[in-house]
């Protein structure tokens, strides 16, 4: 039996959300559904479901009687967004510390390899494209749909944000932070251990983040 083809709505959800995560449409730009109806060979109807979508996802902004546009990164956002990793992504690696599998772990490790070889290579796109893999695998290894909803759409908003912070500066091998102790902790089966390395992790792409707006200590 042939697979059902693809509502117009989800394609155009998907296509408007790639311009946005790659950002040919970056954070304050008009989403002119007329035009992407267009680009796309769509009607208005299912771009216009989708920007509603992306509204409520919270990529588009959309104000009245004047349209939407990408939202914007703010500081609040930003900070929400690593707070929201926390608590979700550290419950991950407990999980998964407890429940993966060796063809799991494996499959794990190929992946920390591709990343660590785009990090010495200062290749920043193809470690956002390695880091969002890592991430997505590990609640996959969860096995847990309710975890693997709340934190898919979480994971692209952290890719949005890096593509914009990297935008506007170098691609420096420390600014790309390894998964390696995670691993480590995973493949010891270490629940605990695991944690604190997601944890880590995460507060150490925070200070990151946050290090330019310290004034000298």
């Amino acid at each position: 039996m042939a697979a059902a083809r693809p509502r117009a709505s989800d394609v155009a959800y998907q296509e408007i959300l790639d311009r946005i995560l790659d950002m040919r449409l970056p954070p304050g730009a008009q989403v002119n559904e007329i035009s992407l109806a267009e680009e796309l060979g769509l009607s208005r109807m299912p771009v216009h479901e989708a920007v509603a979508r992306l509204a409520v996802d919270r990529f588009v902004t959309v104000q009245p009687r004047r349209g939407s546009y990408v939202s914007a990164l703010q500081v609040e956002d930003v900070l929400d967004m690593f707070e929201a990793r926390e608590a979700i992504e550290c419950g991950v690696a407990h999980i998964a510390a407890r429940r993966a599998s060796d063809a799991d772990l494996a499959q794990l490790r190929a992946l920390v390899q591709d990343a660590e070889q785009a990090r010495e290579g200062f290749d920043h796109d193809r470690f956002l494209r390695d880091d969002l893999a890592i991430h997505q695998f590990l609640v996959h290894m969860v096995r847990n749909t309710l975890l693997q909803d709340a934190a898919d759409r979480l994971l692209l908003h952290n890719v949005r944000f890096w593509r914009s912070y990297w935008a506007s500066r170098p691609a420096l091998e420390g600014s790309m932070i390894s998964h390696e102790a995670l691993l480590l902790a995973l493949e010891s089966r270490d629940a605990e251990g695991a944690e604190r390395a997601m944890r880590q992790h995460i507060f150490t792409s925070l200070e990151l983040v946050q290090a330019p707006f310290r004034g000298p200590r």
